[in-house]
Protein backbone atom coordinates (compact mmCIF):
# COMPACT_ATOMS: atom_id res chain seq x y z
CA UNK A 1 0.00 0.00 0.00
CA UNK A 2 0.93 3.56 -0.55
CA UNK A 3 2.29 5.45 2.48
CA UNK A 4 -0.29 8.21 2.04
CA UNK A 5 -3.13 5.73 2.53
CA UNK A 6 -1.49 4.32 5.65
CA UNK A 7 -1.01 7.82 7.04
CA UNK A 8 -4.62 8.79 6.26
CA UNK A 9 -5.89 5.61 7.89
CA UNK A 10 -3.79 6.26 10.98
CA UNK A 11 -5.12 9.81 11.31
CA UNK A 12 -8.69 8.55 10.99
CA UNK A 13 -8.17 5.92 13.71
CA UNK A 14 -6.55 8.53 15.96
CA UNK A 15 -9.48 10.91 15.44
CA UNK A 16 -12.01 8.21 16.32
CA UNK A 17 -10.06 7.21 19.41
CA UNK A 18 -9.78 10.85 20.55
CA UNK A 19 -13.52 11.36 20.07
CA UNK A 20 -14.30 8.23 22.04
CA UNK A 21 -11.94 9.30 24.84
CA UNK A 22 -13.39 12.81 25.23
CA UNK A 23 -16.95 11.63 24.74
CA UNK A 24 -16.82 9.01 27.47
CA UNK A 25 -19.17 9.56 30.33
CA UNK A 26 -21.36 11.99 28.41
CA UNK A 27 -24.87 10.67 28.65
CA UNK A 28 -27.87 12.63 27.52
CA UNK A 29 -30.39 12.88 30.30
CA UNK A 30 -34.00 12.25 29.36
CA UNK A 31 -36.24 15.29 29.32
CA UNK A 32 -38.50 15.61 32.35
CA UNK A 33 -42.04 16.59 31.43
CA UNK A 34 -43.32 19.68 33.25
CA UNK A 35 -46.95 19.80 34.23
CA UNK A 36 -48.78 23.02 33.31
CA UNK A 37 -49.45 25.28 36.27
CA UNK A 38 -52.79 26.85 36.90
CA UNK A 39 -52.90 30.59 37.50
CA UNK A 40 -55.75 32.59 38.98
CA UNK A 41 -56.77 35.60 36.87
CA UNK A 42 -55.36 36.94 33.62
CA UNK A 43 -51.72 36.38 32.79
CA UNK A 44 -49.69 39.37 31.68
CA UNK A 45 -46.91 38.68 29.23
CA UNK A 46 -44.09 41.16 29.47
CA UNK A 47 -43.09 42.46 26.07
CA UNK A 48 -41.17 45.43 24.80
CA UNK A 49 -43.30 48.17 23.31
CA UNK A 50 -43.57 47.72 19.58
CA UNK A 51 -41.63 50.33 17.59
CA UNK A 52 -42.08 51.46 14.01
CA UNK A 53 -39.24 52.59 11.78
CA UNK A 54 -40.21 55.41 9.41
CA UNK A 55 -38.15 57.34 6.82
CA UNK A 56 -38.96 61.05 7.01
CA UNK A 57 -37.59 63.20 4.19
CA UNK A 58 -38.19 66.52 2.48
CA UNK A 59 -38.74 69.81 4.34
CA UNK A 60 -38.05 68.60 7.88
CA UNK A 61 -35.36 69.77 10.28
CA UNK A 62 -33.59 66.39 10.59
CA UNK A 63 -34.46 64.16 7.61
CA UNK A 64 -33.72 60.49 8.03
CA UNK A 65 -34.94 57.34 9.72
CA UNK A 66 -36.86 57.76 12.99
CA UNK A 67 -38.44 55.35 15.46
CA UNK A 68 -41.91 55.93 16.85
CA UNK A 69 -44.27 53.88 18.99
CA UNK A 70 -46.74 51.56 17.30
CA UNK A 71 -49.98 53.36 16.57
CA UNK A 72 -48.26 56.71 16.04
CA UNK A 73 -49.55 59.26 13.56
CA UNK A 74 -47.66 61.00 10.78
CA UNK A 75 -47.45 64.14 12.94
CA UNK A 76 -45.52 62.10 15.54
CA UNK A 77 -42.95 61.08 12.92
CA UNK A 78 -42.50 64.72 11.87
CA UNK A 79 -41.96 65.67 15.51
CA UNK A 80 -39.36 62.89 15.84
CA UNK A 81 -37.58 64.39 12.82
CA UNK A 82 -37.32 67.75 14.58
CA UNK A 83 -40.44 69.27 13.04
CA UNK A 84 -40.95 70.82 9.63
CA UNK A 85 -38.75 73.52 8.14
CA UNK A 86 -40.04 77.03 7.52
CA UNK A 87 -41.94 77.05 4.25
CA UNK A 88 -42.98 73.39 4.32
CA UNK A 89 -46.25 72.78 2.52
CA UNK A 90 -48.45 70.60 4.72
CA UNK A 91 -51.60 70.96 2.61
CA UNK A 92 -51.02 67.59 0.92
CA UNK A 93 -49.80 65.82 4.08
CA UNK A 94 -52.31 64.01 6.31
CA UNK A 95 -50.89 64.58 9.80
CA UNK A 96 -53.50 62.22 11.28
CA UNK A 97 -52.48 59.25 9.11
CA UNK A 98 -51.59 56.13 11.13
CA UNK A 99 -48.05 55.03 10.34
CA UNK A 100 -46.90 51.58 9.30
CA UNK A 101 -43.44 50.08 9.71
CA UNK A 102 -41.11 50.91 6.82
CA UNK A 103 -43.21 53.80 5.55
CA UNK A 104 -41.62 56.82 3.86
CA UNK A 105 -43.02 60.29 4.57
CA UNK A 106 -42.15 63.10 2.16
CA UNK A 107 -42.85 66.66 3.29
CA UNK A 108 -43.02 68.96 0.26
CA UNK A 109 -41.38 72.36 0.28
CA UNK A 110 -42.83 75.75 -0.63
CA UNK A 111 -44.32 76.38 -4.02
CA UNK A 112 -47.40 75.48 -5.99
CA UNK A 113 -48.68 71.94 -6.05
CA UNK A 114 -47.29 68.96 -4.20
CA UNK A 115 -43.69 69.84 -5.10
CA UNK A 116 -41.16 68.07 -7.27
CA UNK A 117 -40.97 64.32 -7.44
CA UNK A 118 -38.59 63.33 -4.62
CA UNK A 119 -37.32 60.45 -6.76
CA UNK A 120 -36.48 62.64 -9.75
CA UNK A 121 -33.19 63.91 -8.29
CA UNK A 122 -31.57 67.31 -8.42
CA UNK A 123 -32.52 69.65 -11.23
CA UNK A 124 -35.90 68.01 -11.81
CA UNK A 125 -38.42 70.42 -13.26
CA UNK A 126 -35.93 73.30 -13.02
CA UNK A 127 -35.37 72.88 -9.28
CA UNK A 128 -31.95 74.08 -8.13
CA UNK A 129 -30.32 73.11 -4.89
CA UNK A 130 -29.42 76.24 -2.91
CA UNK A 131 -25.91 75.77 -1.51
CA UNK A 132 -26.43 78.19 1.37
CA UNK A 133 -29.56 76.54 2.73
CA UNK A 134 -29.38 72.91 1.56
CA UNK A 135 -29.13 70.10 4.08
CA UNK A 136 -26.66 67.27 3.62
CA UNK A 137 -29.52 65.09 2.43
CA UNK A 138 -30.52 67.71 -0.15
CA UNK A 139 -26.94 67.77 -1.45
CA UNK A 140 -26.86 63.97 -1.78
CA UNK A 141 -29.35 64.32 -4.64
CA UNK A 142 -26.53 65.79 -6.75
CA UNK A 143 -24.70 63.37 -9.07
CA UNK A 144 -21.53 62.02 -7.49
CA UNK A 145 -22.25 63.55 -4.08
CA UNK A 146 -22.58 60.96 -1.33
CA UNK A 147 -23.07 61.39 2.42
CA UNK A 148 -19.41 62.16 3.15
CA UNK A 149 -19.03 64.86 0.50
CA UNK A 150 -22.42 66.35 1.38
CA UNK A 151 -21.33 66.66 5.03
CA UNK A 152 -18.08 68.32 3.89
CA UNK A 153 -20.03 70.93 1.92
CA UNK A 154 -22.26 71.71 4.91
CA UNK A 155 -19.26 71.80 7.28
CA UNK A 156 -17.40 74.16 4.93
CA UNK A 157 -20.40 76.49 4.83
CA UNK A 158 -20.74 76.43 8.63
CA UNK A 159 -17.01 77.04 9.21
CA UNK A 160 -16.30 79.65 6.52
CA UNK A 161 -19.68 81.27 5.87
CA UNK A 162 -21.98 81.46 2.89
CA UNK A 163 -20.94 80.47 -0.60
CA UNK A 164 -20.60 83.59 -2.76
CA UNK A 165 -20.32 81.73 -6.06
CA UNK A 166 -20.77 78.15 -7.24
CA UNK A 167 -17.01 78.07 -7.90
CA UNK A 168 -16.46 78.39 -4.11
CA UNK A 169 -17.23 74.66 -4.02
CA UNK A 170 -13.67 74.09 -5.28
CA UNK A 171 -12.49 74.96 -1.75
CA UNK A 172 -14.31 71.88 -0.38
CA UNK A 173 -12.01 68.84 -0.13
CA UNK A 174 -13.12 66.24 -2.66
CA UNK A 175 -14.53 68.67 -5.22
CA UNK A 176 -12.40 69.28 -8.29
CA UNK A 177 -13.07 70.81 -11.68
CA UNK A 178 -14.76 67.68 -13.08
CA UNK A 179 -17.08 67.25 -10.08
CA UNK A 180 -17.95 70.97 -10.22
CA UNK A 181 -18.69 70.70 -13.94
CA UNK A 182 -21.12 67.82 -13.30
CA UNK A 183 -23.15 69.75 -10.69
CA UNK A 184 -22.69 73.39 -11.76
CA UNK A 185 -26.08 73.61 -13.53
CA UNK A 186 -27.91 71.96 -10.63
CA UNK A 187 -26.90 74.33 -7.80
CA UNK A 188 -27.29 78.01 -6.99
CA UNK A 189 -25.98 80.34 -4.27
CA UNK A 190 -28.65 83.05 -3.87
Amino acid sequence: MDRRWLLAGGVAVLALATGAWFGRGVVAEPAVPVAPQEVDGPVEVASAPERLVVHVTGWVVHPGVVEVAAGSRLGDALAAAGGVRVGASLDSVNLAETLVDGQQVVVPGPGPGPGPDPNAGAGAAGTLIRLNSATAQDLEALPGVGPVLAERIVAHREERGRFETVEDLLEVPGIGESKLASIRELVAVP
